[in-house]
């Protein structure tokens, strides 16, 4: 079903052929880097002379209502005056009011005045689920967006879109650049066609499967090929592209023709569209192929993306796979022993699912809904504890399925039909009962991503589907079914784009901002505390030791519940790895009282045996902080306040063998924290401090391995980290102490 090809490729006659096989030499490679479809957008956004180091330019920008009062709370504080490129603010995680009062629609407020005094775009709630909006009005042919949120990703349509932490946004906001090194450039082949009933989630999860584990695709870029694409209508594309961020590449981008044209025609924007393919003798820094005659249904078992089997697999093997499931969450989520049974519903052969839900920008594209309704055409979900809820990713995609008669049948089936909104992707809607397996067409299926709060006693877990998996499942009333195990007549339906909704409702204010426009302020919004700068002499109480092989960014700061307080940095810190280690937070405001009362010129006692053991006669001038120790922190979202929240704590450094990802890690820098790296773990524990000596003036120098010292039980022990890959910029930022201070600066 899927090759990975670990060596470079070349591009010949619209296949790749890898070196080893002949053809290319090593000498080409260079020249041939450069005829890829991402050479070409990359180096045309690019600031620099150098094609090696990118200093990028973007052509918009969109964040949602969790993320956007942080970024322009953060850009305002650094001299923002006008947003100079499209910013698009929409209202997809945050719509319900559920939990926190009025705090929900007090950001949306404040959304509104900031898009009338900057100039930007106002989508309210309800209107479209982030992504969905941005395709169907910015995404085109040879351009770069940029989003603060990691499922950005537009590259079926021709676009190289990126997801990132906030401080990104805030840089193009002052007309600053995006700076990383050349990524990589992967090549995904696509041969072969799809078979009846197999759909773009079953495609997007053998891949994840494929190249998750091995970190074979890790910040590098995918480029979609291969004559399989022709054969894939431009949304089964888009569900495909948008799950890449699962992959943890930095970005993806497809070949684009005839359908891709029509499709940005049908939306209003025939000048979006260029054919777009690599240069013949395209040199691939790797390679997936993709047999699609071969892909079956697929499923992703709790509890991540990557855990992935096929349907037919996983109903063979299912008791002694969710037995894996339950042993999981008793070792790693805090789950008592017996809580979570999985394993309970397989019975006599058949799997029994408690809820199905088909949702945003992954699930809720017209063509899911379409197949969906084929499926559940004279078919009942059934009065039993099986419930299923559709979420159409947009108005007007949802205006359409009233129009084709979808909605119809879907409801007649008995789904519940709801509005466009990012929800059950992050566990604030369509919570399952506890010890429910919920079976989704959505993004993710992390710990938590249902809703869930195991600490209270409360545990339910999300596997991952397709729609037309389980469509069919719901038609026989929960129990699991795959998508390609049924013979059904698809019927052919034309999706026929209509903005009315968004003409009626979306604030459009780009290039006319009014200045004179009050912010309207919620009393949950607040503004960033002080941070200061890095001092020469640095302590660090270790405040977390995690030994988990992957830290999630939701385990960092949970989704769901916090999301309200995402506009109060003090309050949203409090939940701060709540869920991971709940003596955290405790920790890290001991050491932030500490440096409190250094600054107020206090001497902390209770930290004299440290300084005793260390042989430390004046300790007044060693800055105080926090630490977290992690194996592989940072997958999964891009929110910013999974660093921003250790910040507000007072942490100063997180020390890993390597992270998830290059947002994790660029967060972690925006935000004034040195991301250290060492290549085994430290034998610390939870109290310990790790003091440096000479701190600041290595990150100046660019010194890329520094010296410790490991406090533990009055024992001294001497460490050796790695601060490899920071730019100019970078440094700069850290030594300032985070980017509102650096751009503070009046030099800046």
């Amino acid at each position: 079903m899927i090759k990975l090809i670990k060596e470079k490729a070349g591009y010949r006659n619209g296949r790749l052929i890898p070196f080893s096989e002949g053809g290319f030499d090593a000498a080409g490679a260079e020249d041939g880097r450069r005829k890829t479809i991402a050479y070409s957008i990359l180096t045309a956004h690019n600031l620099s002379k150098d094609d090696k180091k990118l200093k990028i330019r973007f052509d918009a920008m969109a964040s949602h209502d969790i993320t956007y009062v942080g970024i322009i709370q953060t850009a305002r504080a650094s001299g923002l005056t006008r947003f100079p490129l499209p910013y698009v603010l929409t209202n997809c995680h945050n719509s319900l009011c559920a939990v926190g009062g009025t705090i929900n629609e007090d950001d949306h407020a404040f959304g509104l005045s900031a898009a009338k005094k900057y100039g930007g775009i106002y989508v309210p709630a309800h209107e479209a689920v982030i992504h969905s909006y941005m395709r169907e009005n910015f995404a085109g042919c040879g351009k770069m967006l940029l989003g603060s949120d990691s499922h950005t990703r537009y590259g079926a349509l021709g676009c190289l879109a990126i997801g990132e932490g906030g401080p990104e946004l805030v840089k193009q906001l002052l007309n600053r650049t995006y700076d990383i090194a050349y990524p990589e450039v992967i090549a995904v082949e696509l041969t072969g066609r799809v078979r009846p009933g197999i759909g773009p989630q079953d495609v997007a999860l053998a891949l994840i499967g494929a190249v998750f584990e091995s970190g074979f695709v890790k910040n590098k870029v995918l480029e979609f090929v291969g004559e399989g694409v022709a054969s894939l209508p431009v949304e089964f594309r888009n569900g495909i592209d948008v799950m890449t961020t699962e992959t943890t590449c930095l970005s993806s981008v497809w070949i684009t023709d005839e359908k891709t044209e029509a499709y940005l025609a049908a939306h209003n924007r025939p000048e979006d569209y260029r054919p777009l393919a690599p240069e013949e003798g395209a040199v691939y820094d790797g390679a997936v192929v993709i047999d699609l005659d071969k892909v079956e249904s697929m499923i992703a078992l709790p509890f991540h993306p990557s855990n992935v089997y096929t349907v037919r697999y996983f109903l063979d093997h299912a008791e002694k796979l969710l037995k894996d499931c339950e042993t999981y969450a008793e070792e790693n989520l805090g789950v008592k022993k017996g809580a979570l049974r999985l394993a309970d519903k397989f019975r006599d052969g058949k799997m029994q699912i408690d809820q199905g839900v088909i949702a945003g920008c992954a699930g809720g594209i017209f063509d899911n809904l379409a197949a969906a309704a084929d499926i559940l055409k004279n078919a009942s979900t059934g009065s039993d504890d099986f419930s299923l809820s559709v979420y159409p990713a947009s108005m007007p995609v949802m205006l359409e399925t009233f129009r084709d008669g979808i909605a119809e049948t879907l409801a007649r089936a008995g789904a519940t039909y709801r509005s466009a909104f990012c929800g059950p992707c992050f566990g604030a809607g369509d919570v399952p009962k506890n010890n429910g397996l919920s079976l989704r067409h959505t993004t993710r299926n992390f710990p938590m991503r249902e809703g869930a709060k195991p600490k209270d006693g409360q545990i339910a877990a999300v596997a991952l589907a397709d729609a037309r998996t389980i469509a069919a499942t719901a038609a026989n009333k929960g129990i699991l079914t795959p998508g390609d195990s049924l013979d059904i007549a698809y019927t052919p339906h034309e999706y026929r784009f209509d903005d009315s909704p968004y003409r009626s409702r979306v604030y459009n204010g780009f290039g006319n901002p009014k200045p004179d426009t009050e912010l309207v302020f919620g009393p949950n919004i607040t503004d960033w505390p002080a941070f200061y700068p890095l001092e020469d002499r640095l302590l660090l109480r270790v405040a977390s030791v995690i030994t988990d092989k992957i830290t999630t960014t939701d385990e960092l700061i949970p989704s769901g519940d916090t999301s309200s307080y995402r506009s109060n940095p003090e309050k949203l810190s409090s939940f701060a790895l709540s869920r991971k280690d709940p003596g955290y937070v405790k920790e890290a405001k001991t050491e932030r009282e500490h440096e409190r009362l250094r600054r107020s010129g206090t001497h902390v006692c209770e930290l004299d045996g440290v300084y005793r053991a260390l042989g430390v006669a004046d300790p007044d001038g060693i800055q105080l902080a926090s630490v977290i120790l992690a194996e592989r922190p940072g997958d999964g979202s891009a929110r910013e306040q999974a660093a921003s929240c250790q910040r507000v704590l007072g942490g100063a450094a997180n020390i890993a063998l390597e992270y998830a990802t290059k947002r994790y890690r660029s967060n972690l820098i925006n935000w004034g924290m040195l991301p250290f790296v060492r290549t085994e773990a430290i034998p610390a524990k939870v109290g310990d401090y790790i003091y440096f000596d000479g701190i600041r003036e290595a990150v100046a120098s660019g010194r890329k391995e520094v010296e410790a010292r490991l406090v533990s039980d009055g024992k001294v022990t001497p460490l050796r980290l790695s601060l490899p890959g920071l730019t100019e910029e970078d440094r700069a930022i850290l030594l300032d102490g985070c980017l509102i201070n650096y751009y503070r600066r009046p030099e800046r």
